[in-house]
């Protein structure tokens, strides 16, 4: 068996090869991003106002003056105006080109406007006071948005303010969700007392959403023949295949062997890690039927599903779409915590954020991998190391968020 750090290295040197696609910047949202965007022109593209008030020159104000005869008005969308006689002023408003001739700004909350007339009444103005400077964020040309950028709201703002009315990112990958097991049905239907409804592929299909990816739902009987006439045709119409179930030792797990008949290169089956052992991983090469192609096969108990999802799939796919890894989140314990088997032990946990700035992973009860309802209270996976069977309150470990 892997350790649990080996079996995410190997994920990741054989990620998805996606193609790119130009896509509305309306329709953007949550893509990423395989092409930069620059600034068309500088960032302010002039010098702009940025308080309501009156524009002056600095040097009437240096040599003494306080009240300044109002000449006019510089509104936001107006050409630029000049201020003709520096002993007068202009007002202007937040947004506006600064008019020629001014060089410093004094707000409206600093003078005294009466008779047409405003007097200044602070003795601090400094030369160039409230004006964003043009090129001071940005120059034209400068790149705004890197390769791998999440479009994020800010993000399509930006694309936005420099003319991208479309963009190029990446091509979402075609991702089929399976169940496996005559022991589920479907969520509609009634269970007979031996059976209960599938929930693993809801939960992996609602966690896809994060990426912005939609999944169908399969599900396929514990039959080996069926198994791999369902499977080849999923294989034919997807990028990605998530089999949930069928990859433990009991004789009706007939996915591992089914998958490496159909060409799946398998690079592990099962991992030094508790929950989700019997986690499998595989990928085809240009050379096979179904090229480029990837299939995680995770056990199917619920506890076991959520964890090998949010530690391995999901980072799986962020990487093959171009995304950077999640930053690392870590926590401390709030109780002490003892796990005697020298393995990877993921703990299930709730988080609180406290007073002083600490963050607190307080473990949960439950009755093993198939307590799904247990998960209701976490807020993730804490990662204790395989090295060691005691972890004191108050240790920091890493915490693999699942929502």
């Amino acid at each position: 068996m892997l350790s649990v750090a080996k079996a995410f290295a190997v994920t990741q040197q054989h990620l998805l090869i996606l193609p790119t696609e130009t896509v509305s910047l309306v329709h953007s949202l949550g893509r990423v991003l395989r092409e930069p965007v620059y600034a068309d022109r500088d960032f302010p593209p002039f010098n702009r106002v940025s308080m309501d008030g009156i524009g002056i020159a600095f040097a009437t104000y240096a040599s003494g003056q306080r009240t300044f005869p109002i000449a006019g008005q510089q509104f936001a969308g107006q050409p630029q105006q000049t201020l003709t006689d520096t002993t007068t002023c202009l007002e202007v408003m937040t947004g506006a080109i600064l008019p020629a001739g001014i060089d410093t700004v004094v707000r409206y909350e600093d003078i005294r406007v009466s008779n047409g007339q405003a007097t200044i009444t602070i003795d601090d103005v400094t030369l160039g006071q409230h004006i964003h400077t043009q090129a001071v964020d940005r120059r034209a040309g400068d790149e705004l948005l890197p390769v791998g950028t999440l479009l994020t709201p800010s993000a399509i703002a930006v694309a936005a303010s420099v003319g991208k009315s479309a963009v190029v990112v990446s091509a979402l990958p075609r991702v089929a969700l399976i169940s496996t097991g005559d022991e589920l049905v479907d969520v509609g239907d009634t269970p007979l007392p031996h059976q209960i409804r599938r929930s693993n592929t809801y939960m992996l299909r609602a966690a896809l959403t994060s990426l912005g990816i939609s999944a169908t739902l399969h599900h396929i009987v514990d039959d080996e023949h069926q198994l791999q006439t369902a499977i080849q045709g999923l294989l034919a119409a997807n990028d990605v295949l998530i089999l949930s179930g069928g990859v433990s030792a009991g004789k009706a797990d007939f996915v591992p062997d089914v998958l490496v008949s159909l060409g799946i290169q398998k690079h592990f089956h099962k991992i030094e890690q508790r929950p989700g052992k019997p986690l499998w991983f595989g990928t085809s090469s240009d050379d096979t039927a179904y090229p480029n192609r990837t299939v995680f096969a995770l056990p199917g108990n619920p506890v076991s599903t959520v964890l090998c999802a949010y530690r391995y799939v999901i980072p799986y796919l962020r990487a093959s779409l171009g995304l950077a890894p999640a930053p690392e989140r870590y926590a401390q314990l709030a109780q002490s915590v003892v796990f005697k088997p020298a393995i990877t032990y993921f703990l299930p946990v709730r988080l609180t954020s406290e007073p002083d700035g600490r963050t607190l992973a307080h473990p949960l009860p439950g009755s093993g991998s198939a307590d799904f309802a247990n998960l209701l209270a976490a807020d993730g996976f804490m990662e204790l190391p395989a090295d060691r069977s005691e972890f004191g309150a108050g240790e920091s470990f890493q915490v693999w968020p699942t929502h």
